[in-house]
């Protein structure tokens, strides 16, 4: 097996996968689905991966378990978290600002783009399908245990999160006002990184990398942990989410005594 040929199944894997998603969401007209589904995307290029050829190696059924855990855990809860709610408004926005040429810019600018993300990160799983080497060593023991623990902090990260947002809506529906009132979670891990499942997020990939660097073609498996690190902490994530909280005052003190992504002890005020 060439790593060539697993880049251009897991591009197929994606394509497809991506396309059938596009159409739903034009169906439903809600893009952000694409936010739902991007976990089980690895899932389904693990998948195909797998299915190809007489018999897998080690490495990479370490690989594919760890990114099965990862993807349909993260699927679930984003599935659960959106039940019952409208487009998500950043998509709802694009919707509006494209108008009629909305049909082919969410497809290459949201499905098509992520989709090539996509396989990019998912550079540890056609790594490590294409090699020989079975053996599952030291390395991919400590690469696992990285893992674990980024796995933990996105987990409990965001269970904190939807329970204090389930209060948070409890709270709201016993009260007779009518706007909720403008709070974040600073609680559990939140109380030592403002972001503790984006460093999950983050972690885990490095943890996977970890897991094939020491395989032919194990360094350039790099640019997965590079280009999710790079998105979470520049562009998509931090950014975004902070930006919605610039202009609160309780924020601005949070943000004062609360590391941003790598978990620390509260600082004194």
């Amino acid at each position: 097996m060439q790593i060539e040929n697993g880049l251009v199944l897991s591009l197929v894997s994606a394509g497809i996968f991506m396309t059938v998603l596009y159409l739903i969401a034009q169906i439903r007209r809600d893009t952000s689905i694409v936010d739902i589904a991007w976990g089980l995307g690895f899932f389904v290029i693990a998948l195909n991966l797998s299915l190809q050829g007489d018999e897998v190696n080690d490495v990479f059924s370490l690989v594919h378990l760890l990114v099965a855990i990862w993807g349909i855990r993260l699927f679930i809860h984003i599935l659960l978290r959106k039940a019952g709610s409208e487009e998500d408004w950043r998509y709802a926005k694009w919707r509006q600002q494209w108008g009629k040429n909305h049909w082919w810019r969410s497809f290459l600018q949201v499905f098509m783009l992520q989709g090539v993300l996509m396989v990019a990160i998912a550079a540890p799983l056609y790594v490590a399908w294409s090699s020989a080497d079975t053996n599952v060593n030291g390395l991919a023991v400590v690469g696992t245990l990285i893992w674990a623990l980024g796995f933990f902090f996105e987990t409990v990260g965001d269970y904190q999160l939807a329970q204090f947002l389930k209060e948070k809506r409890a709270a709201l529906k016993s009260s007779k006002k009518k706007k909720p009132k403008k709070e974040f979670m600073t609680l559990g891990l939140w109380k030592y990184t403002r972001h503790p499942n984006y460093f999950g997020e983050v972690t885990q990939w490095w943890g996977l990398w970890v897991v094939v660097a020491s395989l032919p073609y194990g360094l350039f498996a790099v640019v997965s942990p590079l280009i999710i690190t790079f998105l979470l902490l520049k562009v998509s994530g931090i950014p975004m989410l902070e930006d919605k909280w610039e202009d609160n005052k309780e924020f601005k003190k949070y943000k004062q005594r609360t590391n941003a992504f790598f978990p620390g002890p509260p600082r004194k005020k």
